[in-house]
């Protein structure tokens, strides 16, 4: 009985190593990913002068999800409610970001560029979505760089801790 329950501990925390390692790996992923939602963005809207709710549309068809679906709301809340395309960027923002492995600081560069988000003229909004790629490439490195520092460790550590709680507990 008690080997079981060791091999249950020992299961349950390399598990959770292995899954917050995953959202460490993950991290990176969705931000080269959102980065290529805002340069097709800026594509659609500069180049196609397609509006905001279908532009939006478009890019959910091409993402995986979870930022397929924050494409999607802010499409939605553009198409059927009467909002501002801040409030529904923010709305949309609220909504998902939890489904997300991005961190607050990435939530903050989304916020900033919604609110620029069909504020300014071509010009002035294709200098707004540039800033925006160079925030995100920025964070995009760093969350490469902890990947590789921490994504081994986090997994050993998950493995370990458990190796120590049975130990302990014989």
């Amino acid at each position: 009985m008690k080997l079981l329950g060791a091999i249950f501990i020992l299961l349950a925390t390399t598990s959770i190593g292995f899954e917050y390692a995953k959202r460490l790996s993950e991290r990176p992923r969705q931000l080269r990913q959102l980065r290529v939602a805002i340069q097709s963005l800026e594509a659609e809207m500069m180049y196609g002068l397609t509006p905001l709710a279908e532009a939006s549309r478009h890019i959910a068809e091409q993402l995986p999800k979870p930022l397929s679906l924050f494409f999607m709301s802010f499409s939605e809340r553009l198409s059927h409610y009467e909002q501002t395309a801040f409030d529904a960027w923010k709305e949309s923002v609220d909504e998902t970001w939890q489904r997300t492995s991005l961190l607050d600081s990435e939530r903050e560069i989304m916020l900033q560029f919604g609110t620029t988000l069909g504020q300014h003229d071509r010009d002035q909004q294709q200098k707004q979505i540039k800033l925006t790629l160079a925030h995100l490439e920025r964070e995009e490195l760093e969350a490469k760089d902890r990947q590789t520092r921490y994504e081994r460790m986090i997994k050993s550590l998950g493995f370990l801790s458990g190796l120590l709680i049975v130990v302990l507990m014989l």
